[in-house]
Formats: C-alpha cells, structure tokens, sequence
C-alpha cells in the first residue's frame, strides 16, 4: 500500500458524500470543483464513500449518489467505501497508541474501549488555497476520539487515514470543515503523513440570505433532473457559484472551464443560490438543443401523463408542438403545463384568463371568426393570420382586442404562442369547438 508520504507528483483531489441522504447543490457543487480541478491539472478524482453510520447509512442513497454524479458527467477514476476499510483504521489508530500518541478509555454505559489521541499545545498553521493564511490555537481543542468505544471510526480520524493512504494531494471541500481542519493537520503529523493541500469552498446561501431551503434550492439533483433541467446546464449554474470564466459570462461549456479553472480563483465570500438564474441558463441550454434530444425527454413524459398513447400517436405533430414552445422552455416539465392544451380534450380556462381576457360578451365576434375559418379551403398559418386580421378590419376592432380572448378560449391561459399557430396547430373542427364551448358557456 502507498501512502500519501511518498510524494506524489499527479494531483489528486477526493469527494466523500455520506450516504445518509440525498447530493443536493452544496455537495454537487463541492464534486463540480474537485472534478474539474483534477481534470484541469490533468489528475485523478478520487470518490470516497463515507459509510461509518451504519445506522443512517442506506444503499438507496448510494445509489442516488452515484447515479447523481454520472448524470453530471463527474465521471470518478476511483472509488471507496469506508466501510470496507475498518482494519486500516484500527491499524493506524494502534500504531498511535504503540507510540505513546494515543490511549484507551472505558467511558460510561459503553461496551469496549475507545481510543482517543493525545492533543498537545502548539500553534496550528494552514495556508488555504482560498482563504490564504489561517492559524489555530491547538489548546482549544480538545482530545480527540479515534475509535469508539463500538470499533467505528470517527469523522476525523477516518477521513485523515482515508485521504492519505489514498495519496489524496488537496482537499477541496466546504468552510463548514475548516474547524475540522486543525485537528487533521495534528493526525497527519502524529502520523507521520504528508499534509495536503488545502481550499476551503463558501457556503451556499439563498438569496435572502441564510442557509438553503427547498424553496431555495435545498433540493436533490435527482429531483432537479425529475423537474426538467438539462445536466449541462445545472453544471453550467454550478460553476458559477463562487467561480467565474471571467468577461461577464454566464453560459460557457464545461470543455472551456476546464482550460481555464484553477482553485485559487475560487471567491471566498458566499455564494447566492438563485433560482431564476438557473432557470434562465436552462433556458439557454434548451434553446439550443437538438431536437431529438428535445424529442427523447419530452415524449416519454406526454405518455406517462396519458397526454399521447404509447404506440399510437404523429410523431411529426408531437415535434412540431416541441418546436413551437422550445425557445419558451425554463424546464422540460414546462411543456406539459404550457402545451397540454394541445394534447388534452377538454381543457379548464385559468380564473385568471376568464376575468382578465373572457369577461366581456364576444359571441358575435367568436361566431363570425368560425365561419370565416369554416370558409378557408387553404388552411395554413398565414391564411389563417391574413383572414383574422381582414375579420378585425372589418368590425373596426383592434387586433388585440380579440387576438388575446380567441388564444385564452382555445389554450385556457393568459400567454402562450401566437394566436395563429395555435389555431393551426389545434386545427379547425377543435377550434369551432373550443369557441362554441365558451359561446354557449358550457
């Protein structure tokens, strides 16, 4: 086995989520910047899972994790689980104890002995790669536990012995941690270990200030990907988040971050969790997205809504409606809301459109507008837009007069797309019956 002591020139960086629950933003973000670190510096990323509760700990989290961290792209060249490594914990904790570093407890209403390593007085000295020079009193803290008294280990400890057997060269994680930092310092020493790099990432706030909420983005990735964001994007957000590519750039690809991220760039004061900004740079991505990509989201989402059935449906038609509400998208689950008018058979008008847009009485002018579409032989979108307007001439009205009413009857909403795609699309005899519907106020 080699340890991080015999120096090792690769760069090595590690990410330890516990399985005790979800990644949410803070730790995705924390994998973000080790993973792009160690690609930047042509390195290792290391996954390290921190499975010593085995109470909390559950495989599912596991499982969401990793695939969390795939659906990414934060691809791991190694992975551990330490759980599997409580031999080397208790190696190294008696090789502290055969030194006169550390000694046995019996604490109270425990079973076995704990071990527990000697702290002693001196001036603690770390030069974070954020934050610059830090220094700790080590007579503030107190003995430290290596090894309860039920043989795990404890955060610490195992944390120390992990990152350095694992020839882990920098240690890129949360200022949440720093207070954990002095007292690893004082393991590695005792232990005889190379101590590593450190960078301490600000933490994540929402953006009224505090800690994250799940209004505020204290959400699982897994359930950013259910909601509709494209992973690209959701990194795209991520990296924006302390760090940036410089010119007042939002939207840059991942390739090119790479080229250009360096650690010590990193801003050391907190970050703002903004959830109309990850929804813009969604937007962005979603835009410019291939259609068949567009395509392989969004149709299994209408047939799992029983908007379209499985084996029967015009594909072509589906494109068309994805086409017609793409530049719109914040998320993929956008389209189910703003274009199930088109998939649905009856359809409720929002309270909304009725009192702003369908208070006044336009049967008159709703009746006309469907003999005038009942006469069109050529039925495209620009017949459709030249007959309206004619219509509207005619009654001396202005367009928006109607324009806005017609689209809130056939669609139910306040906005959408414009009036004479939704008419094309939706097609003349569900267009008379949408209006005759509401005429008749049925």
């Amino acid at each position: 086995m080699t340890y991080a002591s015999e120096v090792t020139s690769m760069i090595r960086v590690r990410f330890a989520p516990s399985p005790t629950g979800n990644l949410h933003i803070g730790g995705s973000r924390t994998a973000l910047f080790n993973w792009l670190y160690a690609q930047a510096k042509n390195g290792k990323f290391i996954l390290r899972i921190e499975d010593t509760d085995k109470l909390r700990s559950k495989q599912e989290f596991v499982n969401e994790i990793l695939d969390s961290l795939k659906w990414l792209g934060f691809n791991w060249d190694e992975i551990y689980y330490q759980s599997q490594r409580f031999a080397l914990y208790k190696q190294f904790a008696q090789k502290l104890l055969d030194e006169g570093k550390a000694y046995t407890e019996k604490l109270p209403d425990k079973e076995g002995e704990a071990i527990i390593f000697k702290v002693t007085p001196q001036k603690i000295k770390l030069n974070d790669l954020i934050r610059g020079n830090i220094e700790f009193e080590a007579e503030t803290i107190k003995n430290q536990v290596l090894i309860k008294s039920d043989g795990t280990p404890t955060y610490n400890f195992a944390c120390v012995v992990d990152d350095a057997t694992m020839n882990i060269t920098h240690i890129i994680r949360g200022e949440d941690h720093i207070s954990n930092t002095p007292k690893q310092i004082l393991l590695y020493e005792a232990l005889g270990f190379k101590v590593p790099e450190f960078a301490h990432l600000p933490l994540i706030m929402g953006t009224e200030g505090g800690r994250l909420s799940k209004r505020t983005g204290a959400t699982a990735i897994s359930d950013f990907r259910k909601i509709g964001y494209l992973s690209e994007a959701l990194v795209n957000y991520l990296l924006l988040l302390s760090w940036s590519p410089g010119e007042n750039r939002e939207v840059i690809d991942i390739n090119e971050a790479i080229k250009l991220f360096d650690v010590k760039d990193v801003n050391k004061t907190a970050a703002a969790f903004d959830l109309d900004k990850l929804n813009w740079i969604n937007n962005q991505y979603l835009k410019k997205e291939p259609l068949e990509k567009l395509n392989s989201l969004i149709i299994p989402l209408l047939i799992e809504n029983n908007y379209i059935q499985k084996d029967n449906f015009d594909k072509n038609y589906v494109i068309s409606i994805i086409k017609l509400f793409q530049a719109r998208l914040s998320t993929i689950n956008d389209f189910l809301d703003w274009a199930n008018f088109f998939f649905l058979k009856d359809i409720e008008i929002e309270e909304k459109a009725k009192e702003k847009l369908l208070s006044r009485d336009l049967s008159k002018e709703f009746k006309l507008f469907i003999e005038r579409l009942g006469m069109l032989e050529k039925f495209d979108i620009e017949t459709i837009e030249t007959s309206f307007r004619e219509m509207v001439k005619e009654l001396g009205l202005e367009t928006k007069t109607l324009i806005h009413p017609i689209r809130a009857a056939l669609t139910g909403k306040t906005i959408g797309p414009g009036l004479f795609e939704v008419i094309y699309y939706l097609g003349k005899e569900r267009v008379k019956e949408r209006l005759e519907k509401w005429i008749n106020k049925e």
